[in-house]
């Protein structure tokens, strides 16, 4: 990249030049993920529309379940595998499950136990790569580091995102919809070089990493969920998530049951479309604001923002209830918690002991994730069914969860702040001040 040129991109979006070759190599390793992922989901979408609000409640139970097991064994490899083999070998193996499903598509006649199981395991798919990858990236950068970087990181996800939807909606007639997988486990291997790239980039060179990474985390395998439930601040991340994933479902709920009338192969496209627009939105505000929003006005800030506006399009939707703004919040919703939520939220960890990343993280975003689906499918089951309500009641009792997310986030937000101003001026770990 010419001098100027480089200097000019690091002065607008807020990067060190020492730091441009392993940023961009992070950048192309979430590209390369969310594109994978987002040429499966609107596969995996279009399956939703086929079964009932109750189907999919108990798809969402069983996700919840076998998302905490396949957490407690992810512990236990956690605790024994050599951490430089951890992550290249996470992703290998969901490679190799993808291609598995593709198999089993052309062997079984009938797909419909298939079509189930492929839909509860990209549902854990969906947040166990992305968790594992900004463990990875808070594992390599610091507290500093990730305010100016996370957000970059966060429109390469965007990016990702909008490219993989593409496939679907332009070439998924060609190709077939099963095929799809195939092309999903060939990017995740992909990501083998640029992870073993990555580790040599971490302070003290290729030996230091070296000596640092040869060895597993150890300690006991459900040391994370003991972490979780001992500590407030960890508590106060899993009501911040709940209460997201809350709200997200009522959404998705809505728009399953408008497209009810379309076939799959219109609706995998309607959801490919939905996703290109949300995340081209996402970028922009990822890689220009994002890093500014956080830097200058803090986390405290930065995590309340997306939650404000959503209580308000709640407001808008007990009102005007109708599809225009359930549209909007999903838009909304997703495109900021790509370029703002999420990447303030993985913040909080940077500084964390390597056992908390990589143990008790995955609690969060992946048990307690899924356990807000359950809790939300189903309390999105018994207010729409049970008790009769319509869009504009619901929308009340959303806006009010959205109230409280967003006080949530300024009570995470604020702690972090002040105990990251306590590290800088103490010298303290953060694991020292975090947990008061």
């Amino acid at each position: 990249m010419p001098a100027k040129l480089l200097d000019y991109v690091t002065r607008l979006i807020k990067i060190e030049p020492r730091e441009v070759p392993a940023a961009a190599f992070s950048f192309l390793f979430v590209f390369t993920l969310m594109a994978a992922y987002y040429v499966l989901r609107p596969v995996r979408d279009a399956m939703a529309s086929d079964w009932s609000d109750a189907e999919l409640s108990w798809l969402w139970t069983l996700n919840f379940f076998i998302s905490a097991a396949a957490v407690l064994l992810y512990g236990f490899v956690v605790s024994r595998v050599d951490f430089r083999k951890l992550v290249p070998g996470i992703y290998i193996f969901f490679a190799a499950s993808f291609l598995l499903f593709y198999l089993a598509t052309r062997w079984l006649d009938d797909t419909g136990f298939i079509d189930k199981s492929f839909y509860v395991w990209v549902s854990f798919f969906a947040l166990f790569h992305v968790s594992v990858f900004w463990s990875f990236m808070a594992d390599i950068y610091t507290r500093s580091q990730s305010r100016r970087l996370f957000g970059i990181f966060g429109a390469g996800a965007s990016i990702g995102a909008v490219t993989g939807p593409a496939i679907p909606v332009f070439l998924g007639g060609v190709l077939g919809v099963y095929n799809l997988l195939l092309v999903a486990a060939l990017m995740l291997l992909f990501l083998i070089p640029i992870i073993f790239y990555l580790d040599k980039t971490r302070p003290g060179g290729a030996d230091a990493a070296a000596r640092g990474l040869a060895q597993s985390i150890g300690g006991d395998f459900f040391a994370g969920f003991v972490d979780f439930v001992s500590h407030r601040f960890l508590l106060g991340i899993g009501l911040f998530i709940l209460l997201y994933t809350m709200m997200s479902t009522f959404v998705y709920f809505e728009l399953k049951n408008v497209m009810v009338e379309y076939d799959r192969a219109a609706r995998s496209q309607y959801w490919g479309m939905m996703d290109l627009v949300v995340n081209s939105l996402a970028i922009f505000t990822a890689l220009f604001a994002t890093g500014r929003l956080a830097t200058r006005f803090g986390l405290a800030v930065t995590l309340a923002v997306v939650p404000v506006i959503m209580v308000f399009g709640w407001i808008a939707a007990a009102v005007a209830p109708g599809l225009a703004i359930l549209v909007g919040l999903q838009i909304t919703r997703r495109a900021g918690n790509y370029a703002i939520t999420r990447p303030a939220r993985e913040m909080l960890f940077t500084g964390v002991e390597r056992e908390t990343r990589f143990k008790t993280k995955p609690v969060l975003d992946i048990v307690v994730y899924r356990g807000g689906d359950v809790l939300a499918g189903w309390t999105y089951t018994g207010l729409a069914q049970g008790v009769g309500l319509g869009l504009g009641a619901i929308s009340i009792v959303a806006a009010l969860m959205a109230l409280i997310w967003t006080l949530v986030g300024i009570f995470l937000g604020a702690r972090h702040d002040r105990n990251n101003g306590r590290v800088e001026s103490t010298g303290e770990t953060l694991m020292e001040t975090r947990y008061e």
